[in-house]
């Protein structure tokens, strides 16, 4: 089987599974099954596929006919222009939590921080996409990961790594902001916030594969932010930067959280709108 029979065949059996995304997923699986670039599939398209990976591309497209993401089943995922490793242990990124990188950008170069040592805090780190994007934007800043998951944190490194910022990442096992007391210029947190009630109604790709403890935020999707909500001021700007934290929140949050904020004392707040309309970043900042 040559590489285009094989986009060719994967392709049909994808159509004929009901897959929408067919062609593009059969283009990556073979891609990721042959690990051969996907420009390759164009220029060298009479390459044979040996046995041993013809195999492997059938055990790769019954998974995804199965409804695995294709990006579970390669291992990684596109985030912020860079490829981030992801296993069961970490959420496989969104385009939308793109958003956080981009807000926290807009805010770093309005308070002039671009070419500052400023310290980052990434609470809930998963697969690093977020420290990891922004510390490779900010060359100069420093910044520090929790989760509670060991594992997570063990692909976090993985991609920091992979990105050339280790040497300005500290990786820590902590739930929240249990047992911090520094402060930091920034922190970002993309928490569990989809409400316990709402988990069964999740489309199978996200229900499934999506580790349980990133997805589900108890009653109404807010227990993480009723958790930080009273803590942060303590940890949150430094020398003389009032500083800013970064939330991802979900459809029709955005008030509740701000609320729970207010009754803290928080006054300052800016929303980020997705690529879909949706209100998805909330931004608080410090207390004067």
């Amino acid at each position: 089987m040559t590489l285009t029979e094989a986009v060719r065949s994967a392709n049909d059996m994808l159509r004929t599974a009901g897959i929408g995304s067919a062609p593009r997923d059969a283009r990556a699986l073979v891609s990721a099954a042959t690990e051969r670039p996907a420009l390759e599939l164009i220029s060298h398209p009479n390459a044979v596929l040996g046995a041993g990976t013809a195999d492997r591309l059938a055990a790769m497209i019954m998974r995804r006919v199965e409804r695995e993401p294709v990006s579970r089943i390669i291992g990684e995922r596109e985030f912020y222009g860079r490829a981030f490793k992801i296993t069961p242990a970490t959420l496989d990124p969104r385009p939308d939590t793109e958003t956080l990188v981009e807000a926290a950008l807009e805010l770093c170069t309005e308070e002039g921080f671009l070419r500052q040592p400023i310290r980052i805090l990434d609470i809930g780190t998963g697969s690093g996409c977020l420290i990891v994007s922004l510390l490779a934007e900010l060359p100069v800043a420093r910044g520090v990961a929790t989760d509670i998951s060991e594992e997570a944190l063990a692909v976090a490194s993985a991609n920091a790594g992979r990105h050339g910022v280790s040497d300005r990442l500290l990786l820590r096992q902590a739930d929240a902001l249990e047992g911090f007391d520094s402060r930091y210029d920034l922190i970002v947190c993309n928490p569990p916030y989809i409400s316990s009630d709402q988990i069964p109604g999740l489309a199978r790709d996200v229900r499934c594969y999506d580790p349980m403890t990133a997805l589900d935020g108890g009653t109404g999707g807010l227990q993480i932010f009723r958790r930080i909500a009273p803590r942060i001021q303590a940890v949150l700007g430094r020398s003389g930067n009032k500083g800013w934290a970064l939330f991802e929140v979900g459809a029709g949050q955005v008030k509740s959280v701000q609320r729970l904020f207010a009754a803290n004392g928080f006054a300052s707040f800016r929303t980020w709108v997705d690529l879909g309309g949706h209100t998805r970043c909330v931004a608080i900042q410090a207390l004067g």
